[in-house]
């Protein structure tokens, strides 16, 4: 499969000082971008949750998919460079591998953290309190959205 930089060529490169953020947790989603070079943090909450410096990693998504506000800060740990995708519903809709690869990502992802809350549970085995909130999480997981949100499909 072709790499996210290779289909993303063509679109404008953004540039980022080190501590500049790239999205704000809470504010409007949009466009999708792809980690050129750099490295760059995510923060939920005030809490480092993760390190993204592979090149043609996927950052923005939830939000565009989703059509939710952004969950997270992603802030440049280092000089970064990030392809910007400005209208991402339609060049999902136009460019499969790219949403073949967005799909692979969100299920990686969902693998993951799936394996990480089995193993919780495990350890947790007998631990009331523990067990009832990773049933609240497993519970999260498997319910469908709460709301739609606001994304627009185009036709």
């Amino acid at each position: 499969m072709a790499s996210l930089l290779a289909l993303t060529q063509t679109h404008p490169r953004r540039r980022l000082d080190q501590g500049e953020a790239l999205l704000t947790e809470g504010d409007e989603g949009g466009e999708l971008y792809v980690l050129e070079s750099g490295s760059l943090s995510v923060e939920r909450e005030g809490v480092t949750i993760a390190t993204i410096d592979e090149p043609g990693a996927l950052v923005g998504e939830m939000a565009v998919l989703l059509g939710n506000d952004h969950s997270a800060t992603v802030r440049a740990r280092t000089a970064a460079a990030v392809r910007v995708i400005d209208d991402p519903i339609p060049f999902l809709e136009t460019t499969p591998l790219v949403a073949l690869h967005v799909a692979t990502l969100a299920c990686a992802r969902l693998d993951a953290t799936s394996a990480v809350l089995v193993e919780l549970k495990k350890e947790t085995q007998g631990k009331a309190g523990e067990q009832g909130l990773l049933s609240r999480i497993f519970s999260a997981m498997a319910a469908p959205p709460a709301h739609p949100g606001r994304r627009v499909v185009h036709e």
